[in-house]
């Protein structure tokens, strides 16, 4: 797994440099003080996930996210800082991250988020899940639910485990390209940018259970 680690605290990027790469399956290919910093090494490494800083001079975590994924719809963005209220932690989310984890979560657990996010899960520390089932309200989200058919229900709980495609069409023994179908009708309808907001809105709606570390 190859990583690009964002801060412009450059003690805070050599710890995490000299952490995990003594982590079985963990390459650091790149490091970026900044959010353009981030943007230029990511096109050039292309790493399998990104440990973005939120408050950095020059491009913050939050636009760089927004532009990586925007870009690169597949890019994995782990936001990484100091940072638990809401706003920051919605922005993000919105932005495109895959996941939110503070900086003073154990390593082990960090090493375990990198992993989840690499395997396309959606992971928040406990501290900002609750700025996240906030965000929306419990009437507004029954009844953007509401609008989905049963079997669009079916493929967003299949999305809130980080499955693909190809593995969502096999569970639910449908072809790949209905699976896309789906996935694109119901982003359209739930007014969302992509799986990983389909994946805290199933979180929000109640139809899948959130992962915590």
């Amino acid at each position: 797994m190859k990583l690009l680690i964002v801060d412009d605290h450059q003690m805070v990027r050599k710890g995490l440099v000299y952490f995990l790469e003594m982590t079985p399956n963990i390459k650091i290919v790149g490091e970026a003080a900044n959010g353009q910093e981030a943007v230029t090494l990511y096109e050039r490494l292309l790493p399998d996930v990104v440990l973005m800083d939120i408050d950095m001079p020059v491009m913050n975590g939050i636009d760089a996210t927004r532009y990586l994924v925007k870009k690169w719809p597949r890019a994995r963005i782990l936001i990484v800082t100091s940072f638990a209220d809401q706003d920051y932690v919605i922005p993000a989310l919105q932005a495109g991250a895959s996941g939110y984890q503070l900086k003073d979560v154990e390593p082990e657990e960090l090493v375990e988020t990198i992993k989840a996010v690499h395997q396309g899960e959606s992971k928040l520390h406990p501290h900002v899940m609750k700025h996240v089932l906030s965000h929306v309200s419990e009437d507004s989200t029954k009844k953007r639910l509401g609008t989905l058919t049963e079997r669009e229900v079916d493929v967003l709980k299949e999305i809130s485990t980080g499955k693909s495609n190809k593995e969502i069409a096999e569970a639910l023994i449908i072809s790949e390209k209905t699976v896309k179908t789906h996935v694109s009708n119901l982003l359209s309808k739930l007014e969302l940018q992509d799986r990983t907001q389909a994946a805290l809105f199933a979180i929000q709606a109640g139809v899948a259970k959130p992962t915590m570390l």
